[in-house]
């Protein structure tokens, strides 16, 4: 099977900040971005991704003559993943009229990126399914698909052993990779998943209640909180207080301060005592930032707090008010709150701000990513620039 999984150019927008660096098939929900998901489950299958086409160098997509093409919001289960092996030549599924996955010949592969709606094809019509419409879906999905990805990744297998110097409860929803090192701590998963990644780490008197992913390499520091369904992607620091946020990776929230209700992208960095507000004080609901619409959105939610794209950082004792969003390559500082909204290259906090010069914004990744031992390369320099060019709207009412 080849699978191409789509995002869809209408909804692009919707995961701004976070997919002017990846395509919504590599976010990261529960353990697994979707991509790895699908790999999961279809594991026979070659997966790639489609999106907008300055990613396509980095993510490249696969076509052949037969394609399984998959919307790159849909969350995937057993049964989804069963009724996209059944498709035959010209079939497809969809939710309320809208094709969700298709199988198609390569000369209409491109149009369930562009216009799935002129496709042609028998559809069979799913009652429900899980789905990714905004950015906020991310952390409010990450309890369900915490338990999704353990019993995918875990059916069959024996968990390591954690030493005796932890405190456990409900062992049987904890799982341990190869590698693992955790002293002293306690570790609840109350009714929910733990997953304690490959040489991942669980340092002296942190406390973990409910669901966490820990992933590979990843590691939560001395006293720290982590509570309400939280994914720390691979190679990330956190320590504080962290309730229900999602990091993709490679990210850092190492020192005091609260996190809650939040989506951070790759190689962000947040100061000592930054802290994110997830409520209002009059408890009303969140508007956040939309980059299609060009203004603040409802959510439907009472709690909702940070989401910053890829390196973007924040100061020492920074202060983040509810439904804030940074965008890529930020660097946020100073006394006070920022703007709700903050575009990407922007350099400055509450008391205004200038653009981050693109130069300057490549040497300080280059710097952070060469102490992961992990190359900037010239197409992740080329994707920055398409986002640094596509923002500069945004930025010119400094």
């Amino acid at each position: 099977m080849n699978i191409i999984i789509s995002d869809n150019l209408q909804k692009n927008s919707d995961f701004l900040p976070l997919t002017f660096t990846r395509p919504a098939g590599n976010l990261r929900v529960g353990i697994l971005t979707i991509d790895e998901k699908w790999a999961k489950y279809l594991p026979e299958a070659q997966i790639s991704l489609l999106s907008v086409d300055y990613l396509r160098n980095k993510f490249v997509p696969i076509f052949e003559a037969d394609n399984y093409v998959i919307d790159s919001t849909i969350l995937p289960d057993n049964d989804l993943a069963e009724a996209v092996k059944s498709l035959h030549k010209g079939e497809g599924l969809s939710v309320n009229g809208e094709i969700i996955a298709a199988r198609l010949d390569e000369s209409d592969t491109m149009l369930f990126y562009f216009d799935r709606s002129s496709i042609k094809i028998n559809c069979k019509e799913i009652a429900q399914v899980s789905r990714l419409n905004y950015t906020w879906d991310i952390f409010t999905f990450n309890e369900q698909e915490i338990e999704k990805d353990f019993k995918l990744i875990t059916a069959g297998r024996k968990s390591q052993k954690l030493s005796d110097t932890n405190r456990t409860l409900q062992p049987e929803r904890i799982f341990v990779e190869e590698g693992v090192n955790a002293e002293f701590s306690i570790i609840n998963p109350a009714g929910g998943y733990v997953y304690l990644g490959k040489e991942s780490e669980v340092m002296e008197n942190a406390v973990i209640h409910g669901s966490l992913a820990l992933c590979e390499h990843s590691v939560v520091k001395i006293s720290a909180k982590i509570y309400g369904a939280t994914t720390m992607g691979p190679y990330t620091k956190c320590g504080g207080e962290v309730n229900n946020a999602v990091i993709w990776g490679y990210s850092n929230k190492g020192h005091d301060g609260f996190l809650g209700n939040s989506v951070l992208g790759q190689w962000c960095n947040l100061g000592a005592d930054t802290n994110n507000s997830n409520l209002k004080n009059n408890y009303a609901e969140v508007k956040v930032w939309n980059y299609a619409k060009h203004r603040f959105i409802k959510t439907g939610l009472q709690f909702c707090g940070l989401i910053m794209g890829d390196h973007s950082k924040s100061s020492i004792n920074t202060m983040f008010n509810t439904g804030t969003v940074v965008g890529v390559s930020s660097n946020v500082f100073g006394a006070g709150f920022p703007r709700n909204f903050v575009p990407s290259f922007a350099w400055g906090g509450a008391a205004g701000y200038e653009t981050y010069p693109f130069k300057k914004a490549i040497e300080t990744a280059e710097l952070v990513m060469k102490r992961r031992h992990v190359e900037l390369t010239d197409i992740d320099i080329d994707i920055l620039q398409n986002v640094f060019d596509r923002t500069e709207q945004f930025r010119e009412n400094f």
